[in-house]
């Protein structure tokens, strides 16, 4: 099982200097990967007072791309994983120019984690339908694929035209891995047929065992092998001690998840010396 961190993207602030020092520390405490939420704008809501979304314009969140841009020429081995960018509402060959870039600059260390999102505030800032995000996600995994795998591509879709052209550079992954997240029906079908691995939404453990046998199945249905499916999980530390963290993230291995990283978010921590400090202890409570 790869243990990783989630990067707390609202409490870590904009100080670059203490971001460097998270994403080092990590690679130093011998972490796996950094993982990073997504959104590209935050709702203000003293203009909408039934907002009841988690996320708001309150909250801090550094662009996933530009990062890891910054944090692969600040480390060496650490991978890099979206969990996960909003595709729909992004230009479909952009993603894919940067996140080839972005394994290009950091020798092959992106795993790109995608969704469709729920917040329809992003979609009309920028100028993407809200109502086929499912579908169209479709199109654009196989038109990323393609990108990344081909010097040029003729690709003709329902959303999407290109003729005859390609990106440079070429990812060092070719292709990139690209895991879903979401657990709607559509979506574990479409990741079970498309994917190279799932993120749930974090659940109690019997309840996410049964979510990861139901994407086993799904998976096998597809002609494909469930072992060589990934799927990924959070342990949250809230105000948990380390033996409990230790027995959630052995609990999680045992249900089936070949990825698990300690998310310090809302758990009370101030500053980046505080989460640093927090995942050193998870660290030290998992052992070797």
């Amino acid at each position: 099982m790869h243990i990783g961190v989630v990067f707390p993207q609202t409490e870590i602030g904009d100080d670059p200097a203490k971001v460097r020092d998270y994403a080092q520390a990590a690679e130093d405490l011998g972490y796996r990967y950094i993982l990073a939420f997504d959104h590209v704008l935050g709702a203000n809501k003293a203009s909408r007072p039934d907002w009841r979304g988690p996320y708001s314009s309150e909250d801090i969140f550094h662009e996933p791309f530009v990062l890891f841009g910054y944090l692969a020429g600040l480390t060496e081995r650490i991978e890099f994983a979206t969990g996960i960018v909003i595709l729909p509402q992004r230009q479909t060959a952009l993603v894919a120019k940067q996140a080839a870039a972005l394994d290009v600059l950091s020798g092959g260390r992106l795993r790109l984690g995608i969704g469709i999102g729920w917040n329809a505030v992003e979609y009309e800032a920028l100028g993407e339908n809200f109502h086929d995000r499912g579908r169209r996600s479709e199109e654009q995994v196989e038109v990323m694929r393609q990108l990344w795998t081909h010097e040029t591509i003729t690709f003709q879709g329902h959303w999407h035209r290109i003729t005859d052209a390609g990106i440079r550079p070429l990812p060092v992954q070719r292709p990139i891995p690209v895991w879903f997240g979401g657990d709607a029906e559509p979506v574990l079908r479409r990741a079970a047929r498309l994917g190279d691995g799932w993120m749930p939404r974090p659940a109690p453990l019997e309840e996410k065992r049964a979510m990861i046998d139901r994407m086993r199945q799904l998976v096998a249905e597809h002609g494909r092998d469930p072992a060589a499916f990934g799927v990924e999980s959070w342990v949250p530390i809230g105000d948990r001690g380390a033996d409990e963290w230790a027995a959630a993230a052995a609990g999680l291995k045992r249900a089936g998840c070949s990825h698990v990283s300690i998310n310090t978010m809302r758990a009370g921590l101030r500053g980046a010396d505080a989460h640093i400090d927090a995942i050193r202890r998870f660290r030290e409570a998992l052992g070797s």
